[in-house]
């Protein structure tokens, strides 16, 4: 038995202790050739749980404002338009085989209705193995929100220690340095360089990001990074 050993620390191995409580150093890049119940906590819900922090810190610094409201121009019968993820498929999901099932999460980013860099975060608990393509149907992009028909995602994958609100705030300290300027610049890289230096080796990992999602997109667009591709497609949701 072992606790789940975190993979940013630089060690080749991690301890395991048999029903004897004799340690074993086990190695962190292969499969032992033995059981061992590994202790962690539950991914999924921290990572549902971790976002709430990051939407909520980040509305607070007014980079995730509600969508406006159907009096302030969008017309209550006409719905809304989205960006929907058909399928995806990851090459690496940048996760470590002791930690089991990855966490992905997705940061959409582009300007607001306000002029201000909005950071939308997008849940994604059923993408977590490699070289698997999924078919989610997901709305990646509600379009309500965003000033310009172009957006940016950031995919990333949660280790288990990830301290969101201090993600949240770098973010923010990033982008609110950045001003509209009247036609839609791309913010993967703004964002990206926001996140610690050290969390691009364990918690988060960075796994692929696209650049200028615009409405209209339709078909594959592979990522940047060349790690995964999605295909997507306009989705236009009805009002009720």
């Amino acid at each position: 038995m072992a606790a789940a050993p975190s993979d940013d620390d630089g060690a080749a191995t991690f301890t395991a202790y048999d029903s004897r409580g004799t340690a074993h150093e086990l190695p962190l890049d292969s499969a032992t050739d033995r059981p061992v119940y590994l202790v962690d906590i539950d991914g999924a819900k921290a990572v549902a749980e971790g976002l709430k922090v990051i939407d909520k810190t980040l509305e607070s610094k007014g980079l995730g404002l509600p969508a406006p409201s159907a009096g302030a121009g969008l017309s209550a019968a006409s719905g809304i338009d989205t960006t929907r993820i058909d399928s995806v498929r990851l090459g690496d999901v940048e996760e470590p085989f002791f930690k089991g099932d990855a966490e992905i999460f997705t940061l959409v980013t582009g300007f607001g209705k306000d002029g201000k860099p909005r950071v939308d975060t997008v849940e994604m608990p059923y993408l977590n193995k490699e070289d698997t393509t999924y078919y989610p149907g997901q709305v990646l992009v509600n379009w309500s929100d965003y000033k310009y028909d172009m957006a940016d995602a950031v995919m990333m994958e949660d280790d288990g220690d990830t301290n969101y609100q201090a993600l949240a705030k770098a973010i923010a300290a990033v982008l609110l340095t950045i001003t509209d300027q009247g036609a839609y610049i791309p913010l993967v890289d703004a964002l990206l360089n926001a996140i610690p230096t050290n969390w691009w080796t364990d918690d988060p990992d960075y796994v692929e990001s696209w650049y200028t999602l615009a409405r209209s997109s339709s078909g594959q667009r592979n990522g940047a990074a060349g790690n995964g591709w999605m295909t997507v497609s306009p989705y236009h949701v009805p009002e009720l």
